[in-house]
């Protein structure tokens, strides 16, 4: 079963959609599931990203790879957390 990558997002986000078009071509890579998460609709998340958006990660919300990052550098970033692929 796939693992999610979250994004960290909110309505209206237009860098959002440029770093799905870094996050696409490695989610078959790297055996994940897009999962878009709204900051808004969570407190902890807003106060804590609000002006960081977008952000990607694993599940925990202290280790991100933040904006303004490539396809390579999230490549990079994932192999260091998911180094069994």
């Amino acid at each position: 079963m796939p693992k999610d990558l979250i994004l960290y997002t909110t309505l209206g986000c237009t860098l959002c959609e440029k770093a799905k078009a870094e996050i696409w071509p490695l989610l078959e890579q790297f055996q994940l599931r897009l999962r878009e998460v709204d900051i808004a609709d969570d407190s902890q998340l807003l106060d804590r990203f609000e002006t960081r958006i977008p952000l990607v990660g694993l599940g925990d919300p202290g280790d991100v790879c933040g904006w303004p990052f490539d396809r390579q550098q999230l490549r990079e970033w994932l192999l260091r957390r998911l180094p069994e692929l």
